[in-house]
């Protein structure tokens, strides 16, 4: 152990007997107390909680934890569960596996406590005993009884330890009473811290047991507060104490704000005391003028000559002075605090919570109720305070905050939330494919090879198959009626060209006067290609040749003839491009079925900061109010209230909104007005709205805003 100043809690609330009965305290007692005792700003103590543990786990943690102690240490023992009192007298403390029939093997003695508490080297000592001794004797432990009164005292009494140290024992109750659990003892109510946990937790955290307000908590301050909280809340329960110890021990620093009032001037206590009703009222409002100083002892002390006045002068006089004191109480805003939805387990939401008043109301100290202990949270601040909600739990949360000042005894400010399931995570997007690698040049080029001449093809398939031989040039080619075929010239016996007359149906054109075959020429060349002796000519077909696998052998192919110079028949035919779609005009190179987004984009922002516009807008209105009204309740200057409420920070924003709102509003009718081909009648409808519902709601709030842009430096200039 490093530090000086240990805990540790033992809270059992669940037992496997079902003779002993189960608890509902001790859960929540383990939580709030060790809270307040761990918090730096109260009980700065290192806090170790074991609950419903067994036994012997109990055992080997009290012991540890006394034996670990070093000279200059503080220990605080906290015992949260069922009391047993065995046949011979002893008491002991029961652990999740205890067995009534066989308590000094399965519970905790106290004498066991006892023997470790006066061997440690620690100088000072403190247990306490939140025990329900009364409840653990239920029908199924009838062999534990009560033989009588347990005097949980009586048990750690003993020799006076000496060597400078020095201990103390408090406990709930003693003798055979209920140490209550709220104000019933049935076990079907709700969970709920005890009522004599609930005490030492709430005078720890408030500060309310420190009685003489120097800033500390000592142990007898803390009993006597927890006794007179508990004999309050049950009259059947009275606590107990015995000590062995030197000097005070101090347990817990406190939050509350010691302010020793500073009496008034001679003078200004002889006009309270004047003859004169209306130097009397001089005198008040000169206390009233005091009470807003900033110096707190000044401050207190016209309060107090103000309470005097109260007190004993005539009603006109009181009914001011009276006036005065309830001006200057303590007024949060706001009053009531909701966060809404918020996921589990998501950082901590934070709002602030002005204070208003003058200084001394303002020094308050807040606290949460027992209900809202463990989630709701207050930290000072600039502004007054900041509120924060715990989201480790789920559930509906609705809770009290208490604001205890010097001048009022308690302000109340109700704080809600509720902490949803976080949503479960989305899946990780699977990473993106790379595109594919282009081809390699060569088979990009590949296709050009399939484009060779449609004759050569069939010249080969001729030559290979059915043994026709056809010229190796080609001194004239024309494309196929409709078609664009190329087909090869063919020969007649002789080497003369044939041509039948069938060629004028086969689509190749003649020139006039020629009798349909005249002006079509095929010079003969060295070795010209031989054709079977006696076959016919073969009409030109339009169709290119099917590449069958056994073509049936046939005359040799009619050549085309064309009226235009021959040309080589090694030359290619042109490869037709790959024809590209049309890209449809006004859509700026955009993929078909993909509506433009810009427009209405532009009209949902618009209407989003409009939206915003109005309710900042009506947020300032609302601080402007409050600033009115506190002008006209304590004076001073308008300015100052303004700047107090947030008046400023809202009109700047409500201002930039509804100017933006509107610009965007333009662009997005520009827009629409310029490409009016560009969006579908749908979309144009919906922009089109929208752009009028945020003129129609940034218009108004720029208006007020400039208004009380404009009325605020008058008004200011005024007041």
């Amino acid at each position: 152990m490093t530090t000086t100043r240990h805990a540790l809690i033992i809270a059992n609330d669940r037992y496997d007997d079902q003779g002993l009965g189960q608890l509902r305290a001790p859960a929540q007692d383990a939580v709030s107390l060790a809270e307040v005792l761990g918090d730096p700003e109260v009980g700065d103590f290192d806090v170790e909680v074991l609950r419903n543990e067994r036994v012997d786990a109990i055992r080997r943690g009290i012991e540890r934890f006394f034996s670990e102690g070093g000279r200059e240490d503080t220990l605080m023992l906290h015992f949260s569960c069922h009391g047993l009192k065995s046949e011979s007298g002893s008491l002991y403390f029961a652990a999740r596996d205890t067995e009534p029939r066989l308590l000094e093997a399965t519970a905790v003695s106290a004498q066991f406590v006892r023997h470790c508490m006066f061997r440690t080297r620690a100088r000072r000592t403190v247990l306490f005993l939140d025990c329900c001794y009364g409840g653990a004797f239920s029908r199924g432990a009838s062999s534990v009884r009560a033989a009588g009164d347990v005097h949980v005292l009586e048990s750690f009494a003993g020799e006076k330890l000496g060597g400078g140290r020095g201990w103390a024992v408090i406990t709930a109750s003693n003798s055979m009473e209920y140490a209550f659990e709220g104000s019933q003892l049935t076990r079907t109510a709700a969970p709920r811290p005890s009522v004599f946990t609930h005490a030492v937790v709430e005078g720890l955290t408030t500060g309310d047991a420190d009685l003489d307000a120097d800033g500390e908590v000592s142990l007898d301050e803390l009993y006597e507060y927890v006794f007179d909280h508990v004999r309050q809340q049950s009259p059947h329960q009275t606590p107990g104490r015995t000590v062995d110890m030197q000097g005070d021990m101090y347990l817990a620093h406190s939050r509350r704000r010691r302010i020793v009032a500073k009496p008034v001037p001679p003078a200004l206590r002889k006009a309270m005391e004047a003859a004169n009703f209306y130097t009397r009222l001089g005198a008040v409002a000169e206390l009233r003028a005091w009470m807003e100083s900033t110096d707190l002892a000044k401050a207190l002390g016209a309060c107090d000559a103000l309470e005097e006045i109260v007190q004993n002068d005539i009603r006109v006089v009181s009914d001011e002075a009276r006036k005065a004191l309830a001006d200057a109480e303590l007024r949060p805003d706001p009053v009531r605090m909701d966060f809404g939805r918020v996921p589990q387990d998501s950082e901590t939401p934070h709002r602030p919570v002005h204070l208003l008043g003058p200084p001394l109301a303002r020094a308050c100290t807040p606290h949460p109720a027992p209900e809202a202990s463990g989630w709701l949270r207050a930290e000072e601040s600039p502004e007054g305070l900041d509120i924060s909600v715990d989201t480790s739990r789920p559930g509906r949360l609705s809770g009290e905050l208490l604001l205890k000042g010097v001048l009022t005894s308690e302000v109340t400010l109700h704080v809600e939330a509720e902490i949803v399931p976080a949503p479960a995570p989305l899946p990780a997007p699977e990473p993106e494919q790379p595109p594919p690698p282009p081809p390699p040049p060569s088979a990009m080029r590949r296709p050009r090879e399939k484009t060779r001449p449609a004759e050569q093809e069939e010249r080969e398939r001729g030559d290979g198959r059915s043994g026709i031989h056809t010229a190796p040039e080609v001194t004239g080619v024309s494309e196929g009626a409709g078609t664009g075929q190329v087909v090869p010239e063919g020969t007649a016996e002789g080497g003369h060209p044939a041509v039948s007359d069938s060629l004028g149906t086969a689509g190749i054109p003649t020139a006039p006067g020629t009798g349909g075959g005249a002006g079509l020429h095929a010079p003969p060349k060295s070795g010209a290609a031989q054709s079977r002796p006696g076959a016919a000519a073969t009409p030109v077909h339009a169709t290119p040749p099917l590449r069958e696998p056994a073509p049936v052998p046939g005359p040799a192919r009619v050549p085309e003839l064309s009226s235009g110079p021959a040309e080589p028949a090694t030359r290619r035919a042109p490869v037709a491009e790959k024809s590209r779609p049309p890209v449809p005009a006004g859509t700026g190179g955009r993929e078909r079925g993909q509506p433009p987004q810009r427009a209405p984009v532009l009209a949902g922002v618009a209407l989003v900061l409009a939206v915003a516009s109005v309710g900042t807008a009506a947020r300032a209105v609302y601080k402007a109010k409050t600033a009115v009204q506190a002008l006209h309740d304590v004076k001073g200057d308008l300015g100052q209230h303004i700047s107090d409420s947030g008046m400023l920070p809202a009109l700047v924003v409500s201002l930039v909104t509804a100017a933006m709102a509107l610009l965007l509003c333009t662009l997005a009718r520009r827009d629409l007005t310029a490409r009016p081909r560009r969006y579908p009648a749908s979309t144009e409808s919906t922009t089109t709205s929208m752009v009028w519902t945020a003129r129609l709601l940034a218009v108004p709030a720029l208006v007020v805003g400039v208004i009380m842009a404009i009325a605020y430096p008058i008004g200011n200039s005024i007041w």
